[in-house]
């Protein structure tokens, strides 16, 4: 099953974190999980990491890098999927959300999150 996965899902997932769900966790684990990481999560990666509100061991670009050997697929972000955020009603303003959520919609998959808001646009969610 495709899962796309929001940032704080891949980073919790990767460090073990424990405020992943067991829900989450195991979804991700599953043999026949296929991990979407989108352009949009790099992005929001990127400008955490250089506002020094995320420490990564190196750069965005080696981390990622390093889970795409590891299997995780990348979902790049299509002009199709930027111009849909137009239509979405404004129930949570983070671009980058906005775009996942679009994501979500459009590849028919559900998205690995805690954050409650993307029900609202009718996006499936595994927490």
């Amino acid at each position: 099953m495709k899962l796309l996965v929001d940032t704080h899902a891949l980073l919790w997932f990767q460090a073990g974190d424990r405020r992943l769900s067991r829900a989450a966790r195991a979804a991700m684990e599953d043999e026949d999980a296929e991990l979407l990481l989108s352009a949009a999560t790099v992005w929001e990666m990127a400008i955490k990491a250089s506002l020094g509100r995320l420490r990564l061991p190196g750069t965005v670009e080696a981390y990622l890098a390093e889970k795409v050997a590891q299997g995780y697929r990348t979902l790049p972000v299509s002009w199709s999927h930027a111009a849909a955020v137009e239509a979405l009603p404004f129930h949570h303003r983070d671009p980058f959300d906005r775009l996942l959520a679009v994501q979500a919609l459009a590849e028919r998959c559900p998205l690995v999150t805690r954050d409650r808001v993307f029900r609202r646009y009718g996006v499936r969610t595994v927490w």
